[in-house]
């Protein structure tokens, strides 16, 4: 029962089983799978032309061509089991790992790869290894590996030449195979151009390959003089190698040029352009001490891989990755500065990003005392001398973990300095600094209140310390709540203020509305007056009574029809009047 279900288990693991291609498991694989695609490739070829070679070693010839048939169909298998992205995501489904493979023309190419084909030996002899050509198919397989390690190794350009080279040798191989077969298909010492008869100074195998190799790579580089050919196999054989020597040596230059403008690139990312500023210092005559200086600071750059362009290079990878590169590489500076150490780690890793590193050759001054302070400094290496006046007397040596220049860019009240630095800083020797300017600091902090009030009361205790803190900056927590219950009863009165506003409106439309409704009725009575008056001898009298602006209006008999007429033609444009106005005062 227990070896059943240990069967069971395993059974179900390899179902389950997929491969990440973004894994190290899979690059590993590819790596593995490069010998017996380059064995096949270099092999191959060698056994066919060269029969002694061939035969003598047989057996193990054959013993690494099923090991590798072997690794071929373990390939596949791996192959099989490798997910793939959909929509961003891995599809680990095995049903559908299976449908994309066995429909793709990666399944029909590895299938024919493995095709029996050394049954072939039964008919032709096992002494033509030519029938195991299929082999050639898996060569894709062979550049993906080679893509994915150039995309991970740490010296591309070290590995494009590389493989240059090994495109180079395997072609030089070919053709010294073919080079051999053909002077055995013409006849060993026919002329000068074949291999010679196989004398005992020619007849041994190594002596076989290494020269027809050696006459390979004369005709291929074209060095070295080379016997005419005679026949016109030669000629033939002669005419494709040149026409190949020309693509090989366009090869060669196109790779080492390409190599050679990615590595002034780099240099051209990695540090400032040296010849563009030589240029410019010729160009307005600058004196040749300042310009020794300058050629000083670059070389030291140079020698000792300063890169001091770090925010750009770092803009090629996204924000996330560009955080944690800059939190692997300068947090641990960072947390010995004094005054950020407790402080949260999210805003440590703010900063960083804002991190800009600088460079200072032996005696530059990195601040003067009184200049206006935009930002503070880290020293990462290197010694700096804070000195007087005089730029000789030193009063204390800065070195790696130690900064300067907070105070000025916390804005401090209380501060009798202000925003002025207080001390002369030089740099001893060559020295490497992180500046941090005012508007990062500023930027960061407002997002991390807490911080920025341990911050500046961290930069107060230094000021109470050098005695550099007025008296009135004691009471500035006492102001600061004044001026929060200030704006608290601001919002208050704000507050209320709207409501009332809100009343008015409400109000102000009901007051409409009467008006509207008051005039209505107005120029029904207008239009009641302008019908045809009734005769002295009738007994019925005509009486108005409506509710008009000033409040219930009566209409008298006696008055003339034309005179009311007027009158109430002139009340209807005084009460329009008034709503104009009035709907005009509301709109402003």
């Amino acid at each position: 029962h227990l070896g059943l279900r240990m069967d069971k288990t395993t059974d179900f693991s390899l179902r389950e089983w997929v491969v990440d291609p973004a894994e190290q498991f899979y690059y590993v694989w590819l790596q593995v799978m490069i010998f017996p695609i380059v064995y096949n490739l270099v092999i191959i070829i060698l056994r066919t032309c060269f029969n002694s070679i061939a035969l003598s070693y047989l057996p193990l010839w054959l013993t690494l061509d099923y090991l590798s048939d072997f690794m071929y169909m373990l390939d596949m298998v791996i192959t099989v089991h490798t997910g793939y992205l959909d929509q961003g995501i891995l599809i680990k489904d095995l049903s559908q790992l299976k449908k994309r493979y066995l429909s793709s023309k990666d399944f029909l190419r590895d299938l024919v790869s493995l095709l029996p084909t050394d049954l072939l030996y039964f008919i032709v002899g096992i002494q033509t290894p030519l029938v195991r050509v299929n082999r050639f198919l898996r060569l894709p397989r062979l550049n993906e590996a080679l893509d994915r390690m150039e995309t991970i190794t740490s010296y591309p350009n070290i590995f494009r030449l590389s493989k240059l080279m090994i495109y180079i040798f395997v072609l030089t191989h070919w053709n010294a195979c073919l080079y051999f077969a053909l002077s055995s298909y013409v006849g060993f010492g026919r002329d000068q151009w074949v291999y010679p008869n196989l004398t005992d100074d020619f007849a041994s195998m190594r002596r076989q390959y290494f020269h027809s190799f050696w006459f390979s790579t004369k005709i291929l580089t074209t060095v070295g003089d080379i016997p005419l050919p005679e026949l016109e196999e030669e000629l033939l054989f002669m005419i494709a190698n040149l026409l190949i020597a020309v693509l090989v040596f366009a090869s060669v230059v196109g790779n080492v040029g390409n190599v050679v403008t990615n590595l002034r690139d780099r240099d051209n990312i990695f540090f400032p352009n040296h010849e563009l500023v030589r240029a410019y210092l010729r160009s307005h005559h600058v004196s040749k001490e300042l310009r020794q200086r300058i050629d000083n600071w670059y070389q030291h750059l140079h020698i000792n891989k300063k890169i001091i362009r770090e925010n750009e290079i770092l803009q090629q990878v996204p924000v996330y990755l560009r955080t944690e590169i800059a939190v692997s590489v300068h947090l641990p500076t960072l947390s010995k500065v004094t005054i950020f150490q407790n402080c949260d780690k999210s805003l440590l890793e703010e900063l960083v990003l804002k991190l800009t590193p600088q460079v200072f050759s032996p005696g530059e001054y990195v601040c003067r005392k009184g200049d206006v302070g935009h930002e503070m400094y880290i020293i990462k290496e290197g010694k700096l001398a804070v000195v007087a006046d005089d730029g000789v007397t030193e009063f204390a040596v800065l070195s790696a973990g130690n900064f300067f220049g907070e105070i000025s860019i916390l804005n401090i009240k209380g501060n009798k300095s202000g925003n002025r630095r207080t001390a002369n800083i030089k740099s001893i020797g060559y020295s490497d600094l992180f500046s941090l300017s005012k508007e990062d600091l500023t930027d960061a902090l407002s997002e991390f209140p807490t911080a920025k009030r341990h911050l500046e009361e961290k930069g107060r205790q230094i000021l109470i310390k050098m005695g550099m803190l007025e008296e009135s900056g004691q009471g500035e927590e006492k102001e600061e709540e004044k001026v929060e219950t200030k704006i608290k009863r601001l919002e208050d009165t704000l507050e209320v203020l709207q409501t009332k506003l809100a009343r008015l409106i409400v109000e102000l439309e009901s007051s409409s509305r009467k008006m509207q409704s008051r005039v209505e009725q107005l120029e029904w009575e207008l239009a009641a007056l302008e019908n045809p008056v009734p005769d002295e001898g009738d007994e019925d009298e005509v009486q108005g009574r409506r509710e008009g602006v000033g409040g219930e209006t009566e209409w008298e008999r006696e008055e003339a029809p034309s005179t009311q007429h007027n009158c109430i033609h002139k009340h209807l444009l005084i009460i329009k009047l008034c709503l104009y106005v009035i709907f005009m005062e509301c709109y402003r």
